[in-house]
């Protein structure tokens, strides 16, 4: 039987340490498209190794390069995945399958989210469904920067079981840059639209995200790991009030 073709979208900067084992877990896909918003290292040279189509976009945000990726595409089924992220067997042999006679318009998978080399399951890191798999003519990337997701006009969405894999911080070095860049990105999106903060209750917000996260979420279980995002979760959410705060008092 014959199944509806799929294209893979995936957004690049810098990725040449990512971006081959990526793109050997969705090769066996209709067609691979790349949007990258200009890398210096070797990433677009092992791209080209896989696909002729990679296109250039100065970046403007994570939803909108990821949208951008999802209008250049050829075919009608999107399947989004970041270079940090693979897509395991299990996951190649539901989507090829389920393109044969799709029941949703969308799909969503848990990740695996590995964190210095292991895979975390509490904190809030375990099953953190995201929707991936889509009809184009169905969904489109919203959220709110840098927190992208997919949403779907109309249509049915379901929640599939299988997991993929995602490799997020190596180091803790790259954690804290990432939630510094990820905390004044969400300052200056909430800012945009109108959104003010007290910052009477910032140190409360930030108190509630460590007990969230450790306690609640039990990402005391992940152990001295699961600290680790805790505590980084806490600061970030600290800075991005805090920025905002200053955001507002430079606007009056």
């Amino acid at each position: 039987m014959d199944r509806k073709k799929l294209s893979v979208t995936i957004i690049t900067h810098n990725e040449e340490e990512n971006i081959r084992d990526c793109i050997e877990s969705v090769k066996w896909a209709d067609e691979i498209l790349i949007v990258d918003s200009g890398s210096t290292d070797r990433t677009i040279e092992i791209c080209k190794e896989y696909t002729d189509k990679v296109f250039f976009n100065a970046w403007t945000g994570m939803k909108e390069q990821k949208q951008y990726a999802v209008e250049k595409a050829s075919h009608d089924w999107i399947f989004s995945i970041d270079a940090d992220e693979r897509a395991t067997e299990a996951i190649k042999q539901f989507i090829l399958e389920e393109l044969k006679t799709p029941a949703y318009d969308g799909y969503r998978f848990p990740r695996q989210n590995y964190f210095l080399g292991r895979w975390l399951k509490h904190g809030g890191w375990y099953p953190d469904h995201v929707l991936r798999l889509f009809r184009r003519d169905k969904g489109y990337f919203g959220g709110i920067n840098p927190h992208d997701k997919v949403v779907v006009r109309t249509g049915r969405v379901t929640t599939v079981k299988i997991p993929f894999v995602h490799h997020t911080y190596k180091s803790i070095a790259q954690y804290l840059i990432k939630q510094n860049m990820y905390s004044g990105i969400s300052a200056q999106e909430l800012f945009f639209s109108g959104k003010k903060v007290n910052p009477n209750i910032i140190p409360l917000k930030a108190l509630w995200k460590f007990i969230e996260t450790y306690f609640v979420k039990k990402g005391f279980l992940d152990g001295y790991r699961g600290l680790i995002v805790a505590m980084g979760a806490t600061y970030s959410m600290f800075w991005k009030y805090i920025q905002l705060w200053e955001l507002s008092r430079k606007d009056k």
